[in-house]
């Protein structure tokens, strides 16, 4: 925007009737409905507005972000796009193949993303090289929560390997207690299968079976073996656990109903609003193995005409990524700053644990997109997956058999 003859460039846009100092507009399809998720939207809509901008929010509840894609596809088609839109991992990339997305390079580049977010994790918000999306935090999925109270009763600690989890799994049984808290939904059992590759193949076989869907590692003695482990966990969960959402698992810890519960860190969310506290109530580590599993929530920049809302645009991907907002959301939503360089005092030692780990695995190579989560691979590849696993977690099938499928399933996916 140019600064020379302000006051005469005013004077003219108001007689004229031009928006030639454009006051930032946006609005923002999304769909944090939730109460913590709709408070951390309303800080950022406060935000937004004191520096003089004007938010309309489009909140679409529903579907895991499913109908707001629906609606999202249809203002698209209609050559109506909103300014900007909650994406994540590859479809942020497909919108972009369509030529719908807006450059804020210009942005990322005054404000330094680049020095303060994690290499993979930059990768994800860039299209072709320049930056197309802002990330707001970062879920690690790789998460095993356990009732305080019941392992102490019956002298387990938090396990460390997949032998560990089962040795302690077969004392709580015996003691009358559900070992796994778990509810029979297709992306649940993803969850708890991307876990377990994790920690019996190693980030590196992770790396090459559920991110470059490499046919050997789906075919190997490794992935029998992960299989050979689920198979294990299905004898642990009730028999009640068929169509059980996520929070009614982790209320079932809570409670001391169960023991464990494998999940991503929304799930303290639920112990925090419970009124639980971290390292006394309930006990939070990352699932047996080394790596970390992301899920990144962002916010894509769409193509729109209007000084007005580019000016929204490049106004909104600034405060998304920074500090202020990315401390205030993450507190909210039991998620972790983007941003390295947030300070976490007022965070709790499962964050700060979290932290510490997204760090050391970033600087080893061993900071991984969540297949289960959508940010690794584009849907029909996900969803091959993911129905081998469901229909393995659900039936008699051999680990051979559910490895064979697997391999076929994602060679069809294509």
């Amino acid at each position: 925007m140019k600064h020379f003859a302000f006051a005469t460039v005013s004077t003219l846009a108001v007689v004229a009737g031009s928006s030639v100092l454009a006051e930032p507009q946006a609005e923002v399809l999304h769909w944090w409905t939730s109460g913590g998720e709709a408070k951390s939207v309303a800080v950022l809509q406060e935000e937004f507005a004191s520096n003089g901008g004007t938010w309309t929010d489009m909140p679409v509840a529903g579907g895991g972000g499913d109908a707001a894609m629906t609606a999202l596809r249809a203002r698209v088609l209609a050559g109506n796009a909103p300014t900007a839109v909650q994406l994540k991992g590859p479809a942020i990339q497909e919108w972009y193949e369509e030529g719908v997305l807006a450059d804020i390079s210009s942005v990322a580049d005054a404000e330094g993303w680049a020095d303060v977010l994690p290499a993979s994790i930059a990768d994800h918000m860039k299209c072709e090289g320049t930056w197309c999306a802002a990330p707001v935090n970062v879920h690690r999925v790789d998460w095993i929560w356990a009732n305080a109270d019941v392992l102490a009763a019956n002298g387990i600690e938090m396990p460390a390997t997949w032998d560990e989890f089962n040795a302690a799994a077969d004392k709580l049984q015996a003691a009358g207690v559900i070992p796994l808290a778990h509810g029979g939904q297709s992306w649940q059992d993803a969850t708890v299968f991307e876990t377990v590759v994790l920690g019996i193949g190693g980030p590196e076989f992770f790396q090459k079976a559920l991110v470059d869907l490499d046919p050997e590692a789906l075919t190997s003695d490794t992935m029998v073996q992960v299989f050979d482990q689920m198979r294990t966990l299905r004898g642990y969960v009730d028999e009640n656990f068929s169509g059980r959402d996520w929070n009614l698992a982790t209320a079932m810890v809570m409670n001391g109903e169960a023991a464990f519960q494998i999940m991503g860190d929304w799930a303290k969310g639920e112990f925090l609003a419970a009124g639980k506290k971290p390292g006394e109530d309930f006990l939070c580590a990352s699932t047996p193995g080394d790596g970390y599993l992301y899920n990144v929530d962002s916010f894509a920049m769409f193509d729109v005409d209007g000084d007005d809302k580019k000016a929204g645009q490049d106004l909104l991907a600034k405060l998304i990524v920074a500090p202020n907002f990315q401390k205030v959301f993450n507190l909210n939503k039991g998620s972790i700053p983007a941003r390295t360089d947030v300070a976490l005092d007022d965070f709790d030692i499962c964050a700060n644990l979290s932290a510490e780990d997204m760090g050391s695995t970033s600087d080893a190579g061993s900071l991984l997109p969540s297949y289960a989560h959508g940010m690794a691979l584009r849907g029909s590849q996900s969803g091959a997956i993911t129905d081998v696993v469901t229909a393995h977690f659900n039936s008699d099938m051999s680990s051979a058999d559910a490895v064979q499928q697997l391999a076929d399933a994602v060679a069809n996916s294509y």
